[in-house]
Order: structure tokens, then C-alpha cells, then sequence
């Protein structure tokens, strides 16, 4: 089977700002924290354990509890859950916005790149775990 990649900047659909972002363009460094690379993702989890309290993981595990207390959940969820507890856990999270054209499709995709992202982390910064994590405001 013959496989085409076209470069982001020949499509025609993504923004100046979009492809200075991918291009790694320094003219817009002010209006991101780190690259979604290895390396920026290094950097992240270096800034999130500066930062990031155990009282505050505390609030999100009890908060996780609450929610999933009246489902019947994974052992994998639990698992998950639990491991927020340790400091050397960090979470990949994206959430769900509506959607224009792709609908339903991109809200998958999502949910698959996030947990396809854990997994690669997980194989780069073996002494850390690391969390899928869906977030869906309304009901």
C-alpha cells in the first residue's frame, strides 16, 4: 500500500498561528508554557511536581471517589484512581468541546490519542505513572 503524507502547511486548513506553533516558531513562544514533545513533556512534569500539592491530590482522589461511587467501574479505573495518590503520578487529560463537522469522530479520537499518549510516557519516564483522564462539563 503507497502512503502520501501532506505537511500540515500545504493543506490549506490550519491557521498562520497553528503552524508557527507546529513549526516550533519562537515569535509565538509567549503564548505556550511547553512543546508537546518528549522534551516539553519532561519539562511539564518537572513544573507539576514543583507545584503541584498532596492536599490537592488528596481533593482530586476524594472528588474522583465521589463521582464514580454509584457506577459499576474497571479495575483499571480503580487502579487508576488510586494511583493519583502518589506524588510520581501525573495526569494526560483533555476534555470535550462541541464540534463542528467531525462530531463524534473527534470526540473518539481524542479519548484514544489521550490514552495512546499515556502509554508512550509511561514507556519514556518509566519511574512515573501516568493517568488518562476524560473531563466532559454539563450533564
Amino acid at each position: 500500500m503507497k502512503v502520501t503524507q501532506i505537511p500540515f502547511q500545504k493543506t490549506g486548513f490550519f491557521s498562520k498561528t497553528m503552524l508557527d506553533y507546529l513549526d516550533k516558531n519562537e515569535k509565538i513562544a509567549p503564548f505556550y508554557n511547553n512543546f508537546s514533545d518528549l522534551e516539553g513533556f519532561k519539562s511539564q512534569i518537572f513544573e507539576k511536581q514543583q507545584s503541584f500539592e498532596l492536599k490537592t491530590r488528596k481533593v482530586l482522589v476524594e472528588a474522583l471517589e465521589n463521582q464514580y461511587q454509584t457506577f459499576e467501574i474497571s479495575e483499571k479505573t480503580k487502579q487508576n484512581i488510586e494511583l493519583l495518590n502518589q506524588e510520581n503520578t501525573f495526569t494526560v487529560t483533555t476534555g470535550h468541546q462541541l464540534n463542528l463537522f467531525t462530531g463524534p469522530l473527534y470526540f473518539l479520537y481524542k479519548i484514544i490519542t489521550t490514552i495512546n499518549l499515556t502509554k508512550q510516557l509511561q514507556e519514556k519516564f518509566t519511574e512515573k505513572n501516568f493517568v488518562p483522564v476524560f473531563s466532559c462539563i454539563g450533564k
